[in-house]
């Protein structure tokens, strides 16, 4: 199943979908967006981390007509990178730069893990790397993971695991991997054809964590929850007009936290799927949350609730 990247095609200037008590429009049905139904013949794909890696000329070519450097493929800063050389799937692999304090600095703590450091000037590392990275002298040129199977990330079932309905935006989906790992997610399930590479802008805001919490790859997210409701799994989505609110609508059970783009939220197939679909309250009387925010939200409180 393909692994490619998608662009960034997210859309700008719609409200989000994780207000408070909010009734949804007539005929928008469960969901935030009145977008066609999901498509897709699929309910299991590869994903996330710790995976094999694909063959590594798939990270280094650059997109047609670009006129830039190819940021698909480049992990930078200091946490990414070294989150990267740590992991065992990424051992003999990429291309590991590095200016000199940075390169003393990793040979001093034993952190290459067998890769060659290749010592580069600080104008060379940004010529290499998207305007405004802040790489901090450490940049690592990677092929994607290829990563889990949805029934070995679901296998058995227990605990928490976040699903993300074509959530574009890199730094809202790296900063929801980095909340799943602090919550003590088991894993992340993206649409295969509409989520941006685990790679540049997001893996930088994930903090290391795409490199730590696996991540499945499936074709549709509404088969792939008709397969996780069969493993033994319940789905809650977040839904600004949701009935129950999120404390309601959780439990112990093993539970799927479905979030929905913060353009058009959780699309209509998609949130017919779900078990449920709770809000967040928001007394202060603020119109929504940002995505991210949302999640790391309700995954506190999913977190509380699994552990009784």
């Amino acid at each position: 199943m393909s692994s490619k990247s998608e662009r960034n095609d997210r859309k700008a200037g719609k409200k989000g979908p994780f207000a408070g008590a909010r009734k949804a429009p007539p005929g928008k049905g469960f969901g935030a967006s009145a977008r066609p139904s999901e498509g897709g013949r699929g309910a299991s794909a590869r994903g996330g981390e710790r995976g094999k890696s694909a063959p590594a000329d798939s990270a280094s070519r650059a997109p047609r007509g670009s006129t830039g450097p190819d940021p698909s493929g480049f992990l930078w800063g200091r946490h990414p990178v070294l989150a990267a050389l740590a992991n065992p799937a990424r051992r003999g692999t990429g291309r590991l730069l590095a200016t000199a304090e940075r390169a003393a600095e990793i040979a001093d703590g034993d952190l290459a893990h067998g890769h060659r450091v290749e010592i580069v000037d600080l104008p060379s590392l940004n010529r290499m790397l998207p305007a405004g990275a802040v790489h901090q002298g450490l940049a690592f040129k990677v092929a994607p993971l290829e990563g889990v199977s949805l029934d070995e990330l679901a296998e058995p079932a227990e605990g928490l695991l976040v699903m993300l309905d074509q959530l574009t935006d890199p730094q809202n989906v790296g900063a929801i991997f980095r909340s799943a790992l602090a919550f003590g997610a088991r894993g992340v399930i993206v649409q295969d054809r509409h989520a941006p590479p685990l790679a540049g802008a997001l893996a930088k805001a994930a903090v290391g964590a795409t490199e730590k919490l696996p991540h499945a790859r499936v074709t549709n997210l509404s088969r792939a929850l008709e397969r996780l409701a069969d493993l033994g799994w319940r789905a809650v989505g977040l839904d600004g007009a949701g009935e129950q609110t999120l404390e309601e609508a959780l439990d112990d059970r093993p539970t799927v936290l479905v979030m929905g783009s913060e353009g058009d939220g959780i699309r209509r197939l998609v949130a017919e799927h779900c078990d449920a679909l709770a809000r967040i309250p928001m007394p202060g009387g603020f119109e929504s949350l940002n995505v991210s925010n949302a999640a790391a939200v309700a995954l506190y409180e999913a977190a509380r609730k699994q552990a009784g």
